[in-house]
């Protein structure tokens, strides 16, 4: 998976700053990302939802709202109106550069504005929303004894995550005309309501609301004990997985990579795009990726074949270490395991039988952290040269190919 920079104009001229997370090969779909009010597209939860799914699949952009994050232009002078129309100046970005969002996911007020707007990309089959209000007027709640200020002054200064905004009343009296009612009730895209029942910010029954507003296909999950933000990596993985399933009910994509298929006890081994090296591992569940460097015609989004290798024989000779460590009581703290593979002339190596030509040399610096003796520091030196891997490295190998119709 990568992470490409990249820019667009806003609604009033202004230079929006963006990232699209892209998945290894070819995108199953697009998604476009909205986040929550004075956020920006960096906050964990949305970093954390949209590489997730970009692991499985779907390209996600994910952008700073006018005045926001890395975007230029003035917050004060942005409303909810302006926020659709980046919004749909970000899909139209995609649309024109890539391919049409068919899913969008808005955070808290993103979410509205996302609700808002949907019906404007036709493309788009699916929307989900985290800790979104019914009412974007909600978020009026959050300014407090300023509320009063902005209507006879004009704006006040309001501190919101521990930083200053300046809202002005213009703000106020756009965003008091948005009724998402209609909208969400003619929305023709399925729905997907996500929301924490202890949100303290947006309270869950604003998700209940959301939900008697629109038609079926609709779906409400809990978030369970998640916070509005949802802070902790674990709230937001779960989100994206969440998503990730629903998601696939209504856009017409295989979204897990074929190589996730791999039956128990078969390492599979899968070309993500036949254009590069890059290749798809899934291993009882787990997914890896191997490609080559760009020296070699790769794009080094994974670890190279050898450096595979390598990692395999590291793993095991600090598990075997550890587990002898653990059994026999020795104070060991922590094992480091560095590797080096090198093609070295046979001559060189005095223990090796093979005495012309070149072979394969890995190079092995085991360093011990802990309380141990000297007598402990040998004896688990000995111990590392017992790992299964590192055995089956040194024995004969035989490797048996047939080809599969």
């Amino acid at each position: 998976m990568k992470t490409e920079r990249l820019e667009f104009t806003g609604h009033d001229g202004s230079t929006l700053a963006a990232r699209l997370d892209l998945p290894v090969g070819t995108p199953a779909a697009y998604a476009l990302f909205a986040h929550c009010f004075t956020c920006s597209k960096d906050i964990p939860a949305a970093r954390r939802i949209s590489q997730r799914l970009a692991s499985l699949g779907i390209a996600v952009l994910r952008f700073d709202f006018t005045g926001l994050g890395h975007s230029e232009g003035e917050f004060e002078n942005t409303g909810f109106s302006s926020n659709m129309q980046d919004l749909l100046l970000a899909a139209n970005y995609l649309r024109e550069h890539h391919q049409a969002p068919q899913l969008l996911i808005g955070h808290s007020l993103g979410g509205a504005a996302t609700l808002a707007a949907a019906g404007q990309v036709p493309e788009a089959k699916a929307v989900i929303t985290i800790g979104s209000p019914a009412e974007p007027e909600h978020v009026t709640h959050n300014f407090g004894q300023q509320l009063e200020s902005i209507y006879t002054d004009g704006q006040a200064d309001v501190q919101l995550g521990g930083r200053k905004f300046t809202i002005k009343r213009e703000f106020l009296e756009d965003i008091a005309q948005v009724n998402l009612e209609e909208r969400v009730g003619s929305l023709k895209k399925a729905l997907l309501v996500l929301h924490a029942p202890l949100d303290e910010t947006v309270e869950l029954d604003n998700a209940a609301r959301i939900f008697k507003m629109a038609k079926h296909p609709k779906s409400f999950i809990t978030l369970d004990d998640a916070d509005h933000l949802l802070t902790k990596a674990e709230d937001a993985d779960y989100a994206a997985e969440l998503i990730a399933t629903w998601v696939q009910r209504y856009i017409d994509v295989n979204l897990l990579p074929k190589s996730m298929n791999a039956p128990e006890g078969v390492v599979r081994v899968s070309e993500a795009d036949p254009t590069s090296f890059t290749q798809d591992i899934s291993a009882t569940g787990h997914h890896l990726v191997a490609d080559e460097p760009a020296d070699y015609g790769g794009k080094y989004l994974g670890p190279t074949p050898y450096q595979l290798v390598s990692a395999g024989l590291g793993a095991c000779t600090s598990m075997t270490i550890r587990m002898y460590a653990n059994r026999k009581k020795i104070p060991l703290e922590h094992v480091q395991v560095d590797l080096i593979h090198d093609k070295v002339h046979a001559e060189d190596c005095h223990s090796c039988e093979q005495k012309e030509g070149k072979i394969d040399q890995f190079e092995r610096k085991i360093t011990l952290t802990g309380d141990l003796t000297n007598d402990d520091r040998q004896r688990l030196l000995e111990i590392a040269n017992r790992c299964p891997v590192h055995r089956t490295l040194e024995s004969e190998i035989h490797i048996k190919t047939e080809l599969v119709k």
